[in-house]
């Protein structure tokens, strides 16, 4: 089994698919940043492309003879929840995916997996790719799923779609009871400061906070909101009726309890519960990381270098978390064996 990535980013759904057992001929994105990790960490080709200019004869080589796969997962901003509505037309938001649904209808591999967010389901352009895999002769099955069942420790819900060329498939299945908490992804790390880095891991890096956010955040206990604070340290918005019952932001994590979605903007402790279970600060790029599952070793930048947080969070952030990916992975692992015995 070989497969591409499309829209690889740093590489965690070829992460997770090399860790089932599926080799990756290559990893394609735009973004030149994604070339370190991705290359350094998986040992797999990154090509810089633009989806639009990719044809199928450039990918042909590296996806194999069957049985082979194209994975991808189509950049999700335009159709979160977190865009409010800001993302353009209907077209534009399209785009991605149609680019993507045109390589599988040009190549028309043995399986496709695709992840995203859960509102793509409501486009025209996800219903149209749909439609179309099932003309081109493939079982289709998708489903939002929370990551947590898989093992990832956060409450990150996901548009799952796989689709076969030989035989139905499903979805992965739960593969995990209780979901994991935050302890058991980050407790055993180093403390931090607000502001500081560990000599020995610079991805263990936690940004600046401001006087008056960190007076917020040590007024905060674990699992804490905003609630919490005196009425100096609250936001104008949190008076207004429209603000009152928003707890999302500026909150703490809980240590036995999953996360909330880690996203480009993790580390900054006004973008969501990113406050850290009990240390006073938002949480370090590493443990942004262990979050999405990726393994504790995972480069994200060369030796030497100290990338932007802002960079470094993005990358994180638009992952596909790897214990994710290797469910996938795994599915059609075992599904191949079947059809292919």
């Amino acid at each position: 089994m070989t497969a591409i990535d499309i829209f690889c980013g740093a590489g965690g759904l070829t992460r997770g698919l090399l860790d089932a057992g599926i080799a990756v001929g290559a990893g394609y994105d735009i973004d030149e940043d994604c070339r370190f990790p991705y290359e350094a960490n998986n040992g797999v080709p990154f090509v810089r492309v633009d989806v639009k200019e990719l044809e199928p004869e450039d990918v042909r080589e590296a996806l194999g003879e069957e049985p082979n796969l194209v994975a991808g997962c189509a950049p999700c901003q335009p159709y979160s929840i977190m865009t409010h509505g800001r993302a353009g037309t209907e077209e534009s938001r399209g785009h991605l995916l149609s680019e993507f649904s045109r390589i599988v209808m040009q190549i028309l591999p043995t399986y496709v997996t695709m992840e995203n967010v859960p509102g793509l389901t409501r486009r025209e352009a996800f219903r149209a790719f749909v439609a179309e895999l099932w003309r081109n002769g493939y079982w289709v099955d998708w489903e939002i799923v929370d990551s947590s069942r898989y093992g990832v420790p956060q409450r990150r819900h996901r548009l799952i779609l796989m689709a076969s060329r030989m035989a139905p498939i499903r979805v992965p299945p739960r593969r995990h009871g209780r979901p994991p908490g935050v302890r058991g992804a980050i407790g055993r790390l180093p403390r931090l400061m607000a502001g500081e880095s560990h000599s020995l891991d610079p991805l263990h890096r936690a940004a600046h906070l401001a006087d008056v956010n960190l007076s917020r955040i040590q007024a905060s206990g674990p699992g804490g909101t905003w609630l919490e604070w005196p009425s100096e340290l609250r936001l104008r918005c949190h008076s207004r009726p429209g603000g009152r019952g928003y707890t999302h932001s500026y909150g703490r994590m809980r240590w036995g309890a999953p996360s909330p979605p880690i996203t480009t903007k993790f580390y900054n402790f006004g973008s969501g519960r990113f406050g850290h279970p009990e240390q006073n600060r938002a949480l370090s790029l590493r443990e942004g990381a262990l979050l999405q599952t990726f393994p504790a070793s995972y480069a994200f930048q060369p030796p030497g270098d100290k990338l932007p947080l802002a960079s470094v969070g993005g990358l994180i952030g638009n992952a596909v978390p790897v214990k994710l990916a290797h469910a996938v992975g795994s599915t059609i692992q075992q599904h191949a064996a079947i059809c292919f015995r």
